[in-house]
């Protein structure tokens, strides 16, 4: 039963972390031509300001296609940050994923149209007012009907003629949109009052993907792109392109380093080590019950059984038990299925009409059976017969060494992950409760959309509430601010600086409101002369190079003014990345988001009064708010769910362990019977016994931590590197996790050691 039950729960945890591993791994390898697709990205900034952009300028993409012999073909991808309602004859749907795109959009990649005219995607042109969408957002919005034709208007003022209908999405895309909108409707309506988009190299808000011929050269083709870039904006001195390929997008920077791929390899060799340990099980219970069989064999082998028959007979056996663990291990796959994919945020199931599942499948019953078989099976047919009969081989026969170096290997693996375990959650834990500079606590956050030009009426409002303790407004939100700009100019500036500032349009009480810290001059006032101050932090102080800086000229973009203020560094987006160069300025008229700052028991009536007044300037639009502590949260979703994932698969990892070493404990406490009874006899006490007998397993898990610490700080320290801000290994964690691992292998020894310490010493000489 033990070795069922550690082959079941190891089959099965190996089967869930190689689909997880497989679902990973198969991000956007779909797409035919995917092998030569690559992203455009923006290396630029000097200092602690450079860092990899994945957005462009709009023009690069076709002039590429235009002017460079390798690009066969471009899509250009933006955002929709205008429309947020859309209505069909009497249903309306708010906040739908929608994005512009170019019509090569559907010929480059393989989200081809089962509706509509795969040849012109968006009708007749580019530029007209069509849309595609996705079948479930056809259901959706026109239930059985023909979506062709059907007229969507977007926030009551634009309307969207149906053109084309793709299937939804794949699961593991690293795109997933409702409707896609021609990019030449957003140049021509949107842009319509700004400079032509097709001609700007300055502003960088369009993704680009590149369809390269076979055998190009991605290195030379980058560095000719940025000199093309240099040629069309030489005030651009530092930076480069980047090329990503379509298949690396998922779990790779564009620099290749690591974006997700050290966490697969984490899982594989968790999957591996669990496999592993159940394996190792197998094998030490096998070995050591090898005593009990050792007359069987012997008799075989009299009567005329050769060593290859009784080598074929341990195989088959092994392949039976074996085959019966893998039922059991794809029905408990089954029924976990729905509480692995809550914990991993997946969608994955076990189809076992697919081929991928049938690969898995067997390559790891293939391993794990020959990892567990071949051993005990040459060791149960290489007894002497003779010797057997006569009881001589006792000694020997267990390979009593071999399976001491097995139970340290187990634990070596288990010690691994409990201090994996707990140096990942102490990283998150660091970054939940680390200073960010400001105070996000029970902040409510909202786009107001036309409440804007109705600011200071709304927050009059707000604060009658007494649940309302603060209001304030900003261009940006604080906890993920993704504007950034490099046109500056300063004081002193080094020709060869190119800094890439991220900008935050602010209030006069912003400051105050989150409680940041001023380290050197005063903040914005609500003067009219506030629109031409800045407020640095420190990081762009220091990146600069000014000293004193309060008085100094600072210009962004077509505004020059003065820094009136440095504020303390403050992190406005993820620890894993450096602070950058940030800049407050000041335009009222350009602050959409406003912040509501309340407790947690008086949230709910501040957050229908926020509503209330949203809703008394934007009538049927949507109020989507959100809390920045969740905003801070969704940053590190990923790592919290690798958290748990670790979590329980290490606790089965060492459950599996424990079984094993309860099944060795009980063996031991069978063949150590009469010596037990002899002690007793004696005069041994009950506790001295137990100690013998768990001595000998302690000390192989000591030896295990001894072996498990400098691996666990190498590969712990390793993934720490993808963190800027990040917790030191201490001493204790070794520590603890030694002895977490102590402390299960004695409670799992005890058990059957007080069973046969207690045990009355004259029945076991009896009958033995």
């Amino acid at each position: 039963m033990i070795n069922i039950a550690g082959l079941t729960v190891g089959l099965a945890v190996g089967i869930l972390i190689l689909l997880w591993v497989q679902d990973e791994l198969s991000f956007d390898s779909f797409h035919r031509q995917g092998a030569n697709i690559y992203r455009l990205e923006h290396y630029g900034g000097t200092g602690a300001s450079k860092q990899i952009y994945g957005i462009n300028v709009a023009p690069i993409g076709p002039l590429a296609k235009a002017q460079m012999p390798e690009v066969k073909d471009q899509v250009r991808i933006r955002g929709n940050y205008e429309y947020s309602l859309y209505k069909y004859q009497d249903k309306t749907f708010a906040n739908e994923n929608v994005v512009f795109a170019d019509p090569s959009f559907f010929s480059m990649f393989d989200f081809h149209l089962i509706k509509g005219n795969s040849a012109r995607p968006f009708a007749d042109n580019n530029d007209n007012n069509s849309v595609v969408i996705t079948k479930s957002t056809a259901e959706k919005f026109f239930g059985d009907q023909d979506p062709i034709g059907k007229v969507i208007i977007a926030d009551n003022k634009t309307s969207f003629s149906v053109s084309g209908v793709i299937n939804d999405f794949p699961k593991n895309s690293g795109m997933n949109y409702d409707m896609i909108m021609p990019m030449g409707f957003h140049i021509r309506a949107m842009l319509a009052d700004h400079q032509d988009v097709n001609s700007d190299f300055s502003y960088l808000d369009y993704e680009t993907y590149l369809l390269l011929k076979p055998g190009s050269s991605v290195k030379a083709l980058a560095h000719k792109l940025w000199q093309f870039h240099q040629q069309h904006n030489p005030g651009r001195s530092s930076g480069e392109y980047l090329l990503l390929p379509l298949s690396k997008m998922h779990l790779y920077n564009a620099d290749l380093s690591d974006k997700g791929m050290s966490t697969v390899r984490i899982f594989i060799i968790i999957a591996l080590l669990t496999l592993l340990i159940a394996c190792i099980n197998y094998v030490n219970l096998s070995t050591a019950r090898s005593m009990l069989r050792s007359k069987e064999i012997s008799m075989r082998k009299i009567i005329g059984a050769g060593k290859g028959q009784l080598f074929a007979q341990f195989i088959v056996e092994t392949a039976l038990l074996f085959s019966f663990a893998v039922i059991l291990a794809l029905a408990l796959v089954n029924m976990l299925m729905p509480v692995f994919n809550q914990l991993a945020g997946k969608q994955l199931i076990l189809n076992l009409a697919d081929y991928h599942i049938w690969l898995i499948l067997l390559a790891i019953i293939t391993g794990t059976l020959a990892a567990s078989s071949i051993y005990p099976a040459l060791l149960l047919s290489s007894f002497e017969p003779l010797a057997a009969l006569k009881g001589k081989i006792s000694a020997g026969v267990g390979d009593v060494l071999f399976r001491k170096i097995l139970v340290v290997t187990q634990f070596t693996f288990s010690i691994i992950l409990i201090i994996g375990t707990i140096v990942i959650t102490r990283q998150l834990d660091y970054i939940r409760s680390k200073n960010l500079g400001y105070d996000k606590t029970d902040v409510i956050t909202m786009w107001m959309r036309d409440m804007g030009p109705h600011y200071d009426a709304a927050k009059a409002e707000l604060l009658k509430e007494p649940g309302i303790l603060g209001v304030t407004r900003s261009a940006q939100n604080i906890v993920r601010n993704f504007a950034f700009f490099g046109d500056a100019g300063w004081d002193g500036k080094d020709p060869k600086q190119n800094l890439i500032f991220h900008p935050i349009g602010i209030d006069k009480d912003f400051i105050s409101f989150f409680k940041m810290k001023l380290v050197q001059g005063a903040s914005f006032t609500g003067a009219l002369m506030d629109t031409a101050h800045f407020i640095l932090n420190e990081t762009a102080i220091k990146e600069m190079g000014i000293k004193a800086p309060i008085g100094k000229q600072f210009r962004m973009g077509g505004t020059t003014g003065t820094i009136i203020g440095v504020v303390q560094d403050f992190h406005y987006a993820s620890m894993k990345e450096t602070i950058a160069p940030a800049v407050f300025w000041y335009g009222p008229h350009s602050y959409y988001r406003i912040y509501i700052k309340t407790t947690r028991k008086d949230a709910p009536k501040a957050i229908a009064a926020l509503e209330k007044q949203f809703k008394a300037y934007n009538g049927e639009f949507p109020a989507g708010y959100e809390f920045l502590d969740d905003t801070f949260n969704s940053i590190y979703r990923d790592e919290q769910r690798e958290e748990k994932l670790f979590t329980n698969f290490a606790a089965i990892a060492i459950f599996i362990s424990c079984l094993g070493l309860l099944g060795l404990a009980a063996y031991t406490a069978q063949v150590r019977t009469r010596e037990i009874g002899v002690r007793k006899v004696l005069g041994a006490s009950v506790s001295r016994i137990v100690g013998l007998l768990v001595s000998d397993f302690i000390k192989l898990v000591i030896l295990a931590l001894i072996i498990a610490a400098p691996i666990a700080w190498f590969a712990m320290n390793k993934w720490l590197q993808g963190f800027a801000y990040r917790i030191n290994i201490s001493w204790w964690v070794f520590g603890l996790g030694g002895a977490t691992a102590i402390l299960i292998a004695f409670i799992t020894i005890s058990f059957q050691s007080i069973k046969a310490a207690a045990a009355n010493p004259v029945k076991s000489l009896r009958s033995e």
